[in-house]
């Protein structure tokens, strides 16, 4: 067929950019479908009436930032754009621990054969810690508490997929402005920026310093000829001889236009939900592959994540929102904590009153408008009502016993909905010793631990970090994939995102994620 794609990618994010870009390279006609929007610094949201949310169940009329989904006592963040989570994610790039390993995957996964996967991905993202005369007082914080508790050989910065400039501080006259930032052009052809501590990670690195996923491997992709079709939702999958007919809804003014393309392979990359989904609805609804696995949708997994608000005296000079985001953690990796296994990080957000008043201030400008950006520039001294409030995360390892499925519910019987089936109590020990480690850190730093009342009142957690769905194994049996992340029993279909994994990893998961698509590539590319 003239039209025919050699293969399609549903989804941008780790999975979907490390695959579409490798196929890329080597020669395969690849077409890239994202739910979401293409962003820049000029389109990301800012101001009160921004886009912020993504719905995924009105796409067409709520197609921004964040998708945040509320389930029965859960929480689940993703994001939504040509980059998938990289948008909106932290840049923590860690390696799973050896020991994660050891049981639940394919035999053909072994972590030793794993790490020249972890370093190609590593030479794309350009992972660093944080220079030494940058520390944020958030990091700070936590070097002292740690030390108080005697835990300061569990401290360290951690790998960021940021670009820094080493004579860059914070005795810079204005040190904290676009103006510091020195541009450049990357590997793939792309301008970026250094960090100059805008802290506006999560929501849109305004100079470029954050190396997301459109400026690396999609990028690379783009240059290799694959094309990418943002606000295209994918809906359905179907045999079609020896390939498959993707069929998706394009957003367009509003509406939502159906579509359709064919290939010779397809790769699902829409993360834990939006890959299970797909594959649910496949099999249950729309029948198409009434023969995939009794696992689909199992051993969904949170990774034990923990946010925790942390409140010191005005005094203490937090600043919340000033740096990047996560920039160091304390490894308790070694079961030495009752026996369970997590990480904690300094986790920042950003000063979000600061950016929607300036965004008001900039879209009409005036006297007033004027008088307002005096008040609002960005530095050490920056007014946030936030600014005494540290976030402890942690992320840990779970039971990894939930459920995601299709179900009705009572008001809306006539059709399905996503569901996640998922009960803290086999994880509560993770989940316990993670809080426990929170407390003591704040005791030791003066501040006074405030557990979210989700937690407190309905044992409900938000993760950042969903995984598991279509997990690997060794048969049907045990796994909906195999080792290269084909679905079983269905030639031409992968998955490849944190739905893969299965087993809890117990830290930030997307290097790891991009590590297995940068193997299952390999694997497609040389059989």
């Amino acid at each position: 067929m003239a039209n025919r794609w050699d293969a399609i990618v549903v989804g941008s994010g780790f999975g979907g950019a490390v695959s579409a870009c490798r196929l890329s390279e080597a020669g395969a006609r690849v077409l890239v479908l994202e739910r979401g929007r293409r962003w820049s610094p000029e389109t990301y949201p800012r101001g009160p009436l921004a886009p912020w949310f993504y719905a995924h169940d009105a796409p067409a009329k709520l197609n921004g930032w964040l998708d945040l989904r509320v389930f029965n006592r859960l929480i689940i963040a993703m994001g939504a754009g040509v980059g998938g989570g990289s948008l909106c994610y932290s840049s923590v790039l860690l390696e799973a621990p050896a020991e994660r390993f050891a049981r639940g995957w394919p035999s053909e996964i072994q972590r030793d054969a794993l790490q020249p996967h972890y370093d190609r991905s590593k030479g794309m993202l350009r992972p660093r810690p944080i220079p030494d005369g940058q520390k944020t007082r958030r990091a700070m914080l936590l070097a002292r508490s740690a030390e108080k508790r005697g835990w300061s050989d569990r401290y360290s910065s951690v790998p960021l997929a940021v670009s820094f400039d080493e004579s860059w501080n914070y005795d810079l006259e204005g040190a904290i402005d676009a103006k510091h930032s020195h541009p450049f052009d990357n590997d793939q052809g792309r301008r970026q920026g250094t960090c100059v501590h805008l802290g506006n990670c999560d929501i849109g690195c305004d100079v470029h310093a954050k190396n997301t996923l459109d400026l690396n491997y999609l990028a690379s992709a783009e240059n290799h000829g694959a094309e990418i079709r943002p606000l295209s939702v994918v809906r359905r999958l179907q045999p079609d001889g020896t390939g498959w007919r993707v069929g998706f809804d394009r957003i367009e003014g509003g509406r939502l236009i159906p579509s359709e393309e064919s290939a010779d392979r397809v790769i699902l990359a829409a993360g834990s939900l939006g890959s299970t989904e797909l594959l649910l609805r496949a099999r249950d609804d729309f029948r198409t592959l009434p023969g995939l696995s009794a696992r689909l949708g199992r051993g969904f997994s949170p990774n034990a994540n923990v946010l925790t608000p942390d409140i010191y005296p005005a005094s203490a000079d937090i600043r919340q929102s000033i740096g990047p985001t996560i920039t160091s953690g304390l490894d308790f990796g070694d079961g030495s904590v009752q026996g369970e296994r997590f990480v904690i990080q300094d986790d920042g957000f950003p000063n979000l009153l600061f950016d929607v008043l300036k965004a008001r201030s900039d879209y009409k400008p005036s006297f007033q408008s004027w008088l307002v950006r005096q008040g609002l520039k960005r530095g050490v001294g920056e007014p946030n009502v936030l600014g005494n409030v540290m976030i402890w995360l942690g992320a840990g390892v779970d039971a990894g016993d939930g459920q995601i499925l299709l179900h009705r519910k009572l008001l809306t019987f006539w059709k399905k909905s996503l569901a996640v089936d998922w009960d803290v109590r086999a994880s509560k020990g993770v989940v316990d010793a993670i809080l426990e480690t929170h407390r003591q850190l704040s005791e030791a730093g003066g501040g006074e631990l405030h557990v979210p009342w989700f937690w407190r009142l309905f044992r409900g957690m938000t993760t950042v970090h969903p995984l598991g769905g279509c997990g690997m194994g060794q048969s049907p049996e045990d796994g909906v994939v195999d080792h290269r992340g084909e679905v079983f029993g269905h030639r031409g279909l992968h998955v490849l995102d944190g739905s893969t994994i299965p087993v809890p990893i117990g830290r930030n998961p997307s290097l790891t994620i991009a590590a297995l698509a940068e193997r299952a590539a390999d694997l497609m590319i040389k059989p």
